[in-house]
């Protein structure tokens, strides 16, 4: 099963998708297999984060900026320096999840959600969740 995703994003914005990955997970009736998370962007990531401190999605946000730096000296100024710099912090970041379906629902930690990171934007965004039996 593969359902797609429509999100509107603004600059740099953090979206919680785990609600929409669970009710993927759950419509789908798979009770063991793999859930994977494909955003087929350059410019924005997935991540798996603990929102029980949202100060946590700040440190996030800083540490990235911090060691990917909106530049004007990157080789490559498709559009912007912001970017240009998404494009790296993508790379980074990683742009798909694979996740552990058991008895029907996603093995995540007691605090973990999913996340789709805005590196660029504002944008119309997609995100795709695909279901694996085993």
């Amino acid at each position: 099963m593969l359902r797609t995703y429509e999100l509107r994003t603004g600059y740099n914005e953090v979206v919680d998708i785990t609600d929409r990955v669970r009710e993927a997970v759950s419509s789908s009736g798979v009770q063991e297999g793999i859930c994977i998370i494909y955003n087929p962007h350059s410019t924005a990531g997935l991540t798996l984060f603990s929102p029980w401190d949202p100060e946590g999605f700040r440190d996030l946000d800083e540490e990235i900026r911090r060691l990917i730096p909106t530049r004007v000296d990157f080789h490559h100024q498709h559009d912007t320096p912001q970017d240009a710099a998404g494009h790296v912090k993508s790379a980074l970041t990683g742009v798909t999840l694979s996740l552990i379906i058991h008895e029907g629902k996603l093995l995540l930690g007691s605090s973990h959600g999913i996340y789709f990171l805005e590196f660029d934007g504002p944008r119309n965004r997609k995100f795709h969740v695909k279901i694996q039996a085993d």
